[in-house]
C-alpha cells in the first residue's frame, strides 16, 4: 500500500492499522506525517503534496494536514512547496487557506525570500480570515521580516497596525509572536503600542505582553 493509499484510507475513516480502527480524529494523520518525517520520504511527501489538487476536499484538507505536521517536525523537508501553499491562499475552501498559512509558519524562516514577494496577499487573506488564518499570518509575516531590513521597513509597520486594532484578547499572543521582528531600530514603536493596549486587558494578558516588553527593551 502507498503513502497515498493509507492516506485515502484515513481520509475515508477507514482503518489502516489494527490500532487506529475507528479512529475518527486527526492522529492517523499525525501519524503519517510522523513516518514520512522521520524516514525523509521524500518520494512520499511528493505524492501527497501531488494530492492537495484532488477534487475531493477531503483528500485535501488530509493531505495539507499531513504536510505542516511535517513542517512542524522538519520544515526543511516541505519546504520546497512553498508556492502550492501560497496558491492556496487564494481557495475558496476555507481549511485550505488556513492549512497552507500553517504551513507557510514552518517553513519562514527558510523561504522568507519567496514567502515576502507575497506578502500583500498574506496580509489581504489575514484581513478576511479565521482566528487561525490570522494568528499565522501574524507568526509569517514576523519571520519574515527578521529576515532582512528590507522585509522589516516593509512588513513592521503593518504588524504594528494590527497590533494596534486587533481584538485586546488576541495582543498577548500576537505580540508574543511578532517579537520576533523587534530590534533596536523599532522596539520603542512596538512597546509605546503594547503599553497603549494594556488599558483594554485582564491581568493574566497584561502579564504576557509585560513579559513580551521586558524582552523588547534588551535589545
Amino acid at each position: 500500500m502507498s503513502f497515498t493509499e493509507i492516506l485515502f484510507s484515513s481520509c475515508q475513516k477507514k482503518p489502516y492499522s489494527v490500532k487506529l480502527r475507528n479512529r475518527r480524529d486527526e492522529v492517523p494523520n499525525q501519524m503519517l506525517a510522523k513516518k514520512l518525517a522521520e524516514k525523509k520520504n521524500k518520494k512520499g511527501i511528493r505524492e501527497i503534496v501531488e494530492n492537495l489538487w484532488s477534487e475531493n476536499q477531503n483528500v485535501q484538507s488530509d493531505c495539507l494536514k499531513v504536510l505542516y505536521e511535517i513542517g512542524f517536525l522538519n520544515p526543511n523537508l516541505i519546504a520546497e512547496y512553498a508556492g502550492d501553499f501560497l496558491k492556496f491562499l487564494k481557495s475558496k475552501n476555507n481549511r485550505m487557506v488556513w492549512g497552507s498559512m500553517i504551513a507557510l509558519s514552518t517553513i519562514a524562516a527558510i523561504k522568507a525570500g519567496e514567502i515576502y514577494k507575497h506578502c500583500e496577499v498574506i496580509k489581504g487573506v489575514m484581513e478576511k480570515g479565521s482566528v487561525i488564518t490570522k494568528d499565522n499570518g501574524v507568526k509569517i509575516l514576523a519571520i519574515v521580516a527578521s529576515k532582512h531590513e528590507t522585509y522589516s521597513k516593509k512588513i513592521f509597520p503593518y504588524l504594528l497596525k494590527h497590533l494596534e486594532t486587533c481584538r485586546p484578547k488576541d495582543v498577548p499572543q500576537h505580540a508574543e509572536k511578532t517579537a520576533v521582528a523587534v530590534n533596536a531600530k523599532n522596539k520603542t514603536a512596538f512597546v509605546r503600542v503594547l503599553e497603549k493596549r494594556m488599558t483594554d486587558m485582564k491581568s493574566s494578558q497584561t502579564a504576557r505582553v509585560k513579559k513580551v516588553i521586558k524582552e523588547a527593551e534588551r535589545y
